[in-house]
Formats: C-alpha cells, structure tokens, sequence
C-alpha cells in the first residue's frame, strides 16, 4: 500500500490585498501561498473563464442578426459604432464574418479595424473575448493583424464597448472581396490562397427585407430559409406546433418546416424551399408567416393532442450549434 504524503502546511501568503497577477498555470501562485496557480488564485479565474454564457449577444442590437452571422452567413460585415466614440487615427470598426488566415481582427494600413466574428472562443464568453480582441485591434500598429489568446478573467463584453442605441445593418457579400481595399496591393499570395478557398467554400445567401433575421442560402440540392427568432423557446415551441398542426407552418408549396436550430440560446426555425425558390420568392409567404406566428404566440390556450405531438416531432428535430 503506497504511503500518504506528507502534509506541509501552505506558507502564508505574501499578498493580502489588490490584484493577483495571470500566470502560467504551473507556475507558484503570486500570492505567496506555496501552491501552484492553477489550485489556487488560478481556480476562480479558469472558472470564470470557462464559464458558458448562454447568450452572450443579449442586450446588443441585432442580437439575432449576430446570431446569423456567427453561426450562418458565410461572407457579410456590419459597420459598429462604439459606445465612446472612434479613437483618433481608426476611421471606422467594422464586423466580419471571418478574415484571412483566419485572423482574430485587423488593422488596416488606413487604421480602419476589421473584427471577426467566426473565431474561437477561448473561454465561455464569446462577448469578453471579441471585446478583448477589439481593444488590442484598436491600439494595434496599422498594417498589422491581431493574434488570438486567452482572454483574462475579468475585463469588458462587447456590451460595455458598442453603443447600444448604434444601428446593427448587416451587409451579406458573395464572397470575401471586403478583406482586400480597392486600393491595396493584391500581390500577397497568401492572403489571395486565403481568398480563393474562402470563396470556393461560400454558400450563396441573401438577408431577407421584409422580415428581420430570416436568411435564405442556397445549396446544391435544394434551398433553405434560416429564421433567427427573439422569443423564449418554450414560448416560440408552443406557436410553431400550433401552426404546424393546423398545417400552416410551411412557406408555400413544395417547403417544409423542417425543424430548427439552437444557437446562442436562440432558436432558428429551418425551412426546406425547392431549387426553384429564390430570396425574393421567400419575401410575401415569410411576411404572412410572420402574421401567423405573431397570433399563435399570442394565443395561451392548453396545446391538443395533435398540436403536442407536433410539438415532440419539433423537438426532435433540433441540434443544438452552440
């Protein structure tokens, strides 16, 4: 039987007050204690970290169109406005889906900032780290793009940073032209890799205007509409099996609601549209869908039988993004 350890007693911490200082997790805690940083000061910082926020766009405007283009649109870009105004020398912040090479953000030689919104999130919200990534890309040197790393604990979300009373209008693009300035030099070979693939992989899609967040794409073997909806789940589960029960639930003939996804703690109901459908097809049947949903969200009535076995098929049929 193997013998225990001897217990040593921690020795007294040399810090008992203010910050802590981040370091490595292996490393002796900076309080004094005598234990690693990871068991000690560490431990309350991984969790926070780590800790997931199930929606983390909640309170910015748009919220449901950061959704779309987080999980969704593969080429689009929002103009942002910042809550205390632009820093001298960056003439604008602009949202991308994603960038070159997959970087985090980017500085432009203009001093203009590209952030992307594709990324990885390093912790569990993914409102701290494109805050943190924003912040370096604003003090970062023109001409240079901001690399990924772990986001402190503690430190401003998105929602301490943009202006909540700013516009959030996306622009769905064809492909990733935006990356390059009319005016800049293409010649670099692996930003121009970086864009062929990117556009190679693009699924076409358009943002519908008569009803907000519902995206159409189109694929090889049929198309699809991809409705990001504000309203509590259980709330919005309710009205789209009262709709499908009664059989109006689908956008025309020949379409399907399908089921739905869960993103960022909201759903996106899921159509199958035939090839022949386009953006523009989708417009009216989607806007008196809208009116058909508004009145079975309103309606607090108990579901039927046949309405809660719509209900349970809908359920099944989710898959859960993020």
């Amino acid at each position: 039987m193997a013998k225990k350890r001897p217990q040593t007693k921690a020795a007294k911490a040399q810090v008992t007050s203010g910050e802590i200082p981040v370091v490595g997790a292996r490393e002796p805690c900076p309080c004094g204690s005598g234990r690693r940083y990871k068991a000690c000061h560490g431990r309350a910082a991984a969790h926070a970290v780590t800790e997931l926020v199930q929606r983390p766009f909640e309170g910015l405007p748009g919220e449901c169109d950061w959704v779309a283009l987080r999980e969704l649109v593969p080429a689009a870009t929002v103009p942002l406005t910042l809550k205390d105004g632009l820093p001298e020398g960056v003439p604008s912040v602009t949202l991308a889906t994603v960038l070159p090479m997959a970087w985090p953000a980017l500085r432009r030689d203009d001093g203009s900032v590209l952030l992307a919104l594709q990324n990885d999130s390093t912790s569990g919200d993914l409102a701290r780290d494109l805050a943190d990534t924003l912040q370096r890309a604003l003090e970062a040197e023109p001409g240079t793009p901001v690399a990924a790393r772990r986001v402190p604990a503690e430190g401003p979300r998105l929602q301490d940073l943009l202006d909540p009373e700013g516009d959030f209008a996306p622009v769905v693009h064809a492909g990733f032209e935006f990356w390059i300035p009319e005016s800049a030099d293409n010649s670099n070979p692996e930003v121009a890799a970086s864009l062929e693939r990117a556009n190679a992989a693009a699924i076409p899609t358009v943002k519908l205007t008569g009803v907000g967040s519902a995206y159409w794409c189109e694929t090889p073997e049929k198309n699809h509409l991809r409705w990001v909806m504000p309203h509590p789940e259980e709330k919005l589960l309710d009205a789209l099996a009262r709709l499908h029960a009664a059989g109006t639930s689908t956008l025309g003939d020949d379409t399907r609601l399908v089921g739905s996804f869960r993103a960022h703690g909201l759903m996106v109901p899921v159509w199958d549209l035939p090839t022949s459908m386009g953006a523009e097809e989708c417009e009216k049947p989607a806007a008196e869908f809208a009116e058909r949903l508004a009145a079975a969200l309103a309606s607090d009535a108990p579901l039927t039988p046949e309405e809660r076995r719509a209900r349970g098929g809908l359920t099944n049929r989710q898959v859960t993004l993020s």
